[in-house]
């Protein structure tokens, strides 16, 4: 065990190091490296409900915290990685990938927009983007800053 707890150190200090010392990194450092590296939890930019939303996504993919934990995650990474730092999201250009990062969208919500773009042609508005079958439309009001068509 204490070899087990040994590697993890090695592998998660470094990453850990590398963000901002602030209240909130210890709990983002250990929640966020449960599944993934931190570097691919801090790649995102945005803002408090946009974090928010990352937060419930990777929650219901079996993130385990406590409700103080989450909101310490959530404001540490609001401070340190906000959403004005970011280009926004071509929605006629961009791949599923990149939707699936950019919008807190499931792999199947991401390429049923990529997919209804390859039939329907390009999106003109957010009222088209909320046409794709599966998408929460208030999840994306709350994004609509991001996009760009």
């Amino acid at each position: 065990m204490r070899n087990l707890l040994l590697a993890m150190a090695v592998i998660v200090l470094p990453a850990a190091a590398q963000l901002p010392d602030g209240p909130g990194k210890e709990e983002t450092t250990r929640l966020c490296s449960q599944c993934h590296e931190l570097e691919r939890a801090t790649s995102q930019r945005q803002n408090a409900a946009g974090w928010q939303d990352t937060i419930d996504k990777m929650t219901s993919l079996g993130m385990v915290g406590k409700d103080t934990e989450m909101r310490a995650v959530v404001e540490y990474l609001t401070k340190n990685f906000p959403a004005d730092a970011v280009p926004k999201l071509n929605v006629n250009q961009a791949m599923a990938i990149d939707f699936e990062s950019a919008l807190s969208l499931r792999r199947s919500q991401a390429a049923a927009i990529v997919e209804y773009r390859t039939k329907n042609g390009n999106f003109k508005s957010l009222d088209d983007l909320k046409k794709v079958p599966g998408l929460d439309p208030a999840k994306l009001d709350a994004k609509k800053d991001r996009l760009a068509f």
